[in-house]
């Protein structure tokens, strides 16, 4: 089964990776990391720099593990939301694993909200972490 971890190094990253860790376990599954920068090409060089390290660094810890593991740094311009949920289609993910941080509702209706566009677009279960 592909894995598909909405990755962004955050207080939650150690709770994804653990979760992702079980599953693929569980499954003999392979885990695809990916952060979904939507920016397109007016993205800084250092968030690239800084988004690609936090990638490798979650690939050596999972990599630890026996898992097999991959890294995707998504450049295409679109919402992270919009991106997470195509690349999971174009991967044949049988799960996306997402971190899900505390908003007030305001924020959520202002900010929008990745995970709710993924929970709610998404062909694959969807696992939440907070």
């Amino acid at each position: 089964m592909n894995i598909v971890v909405a990755y962004r190094k955050s207080h939650l990253h150690t709770k994804l990776l653990e979760e992702a860790i079980k599953q693929a376990r569980t499954s003999e599954g392979t885990i695809h990391l990916i952060t979904s920068l939507p920016g397109g090409p007016r993205q800084s060089v250092e968030e690239l720099d800084e988004s690609q390290n936090a990638l490798d660094e979650a690939v050596q810890i999972v990599e630890k593990e026996n898992i097999p593991c991959e890294a995707h740094l998504l450049v295409r311009g679109q919402s992270s939301g919009e991106d997470i949920v195509q690349f999971a289609q174009e991967h044949d993910a049988g799960l996306i694993i997402i971190g899900v941080e505390k908003k007030s509702k305001v924020g959520k209706f202002i900010m929008g909200s990745t995970a709710q566009h993924v929970v709610l677009q998404a062909d694959c279960p969807v696992f939440t972490v907070k």
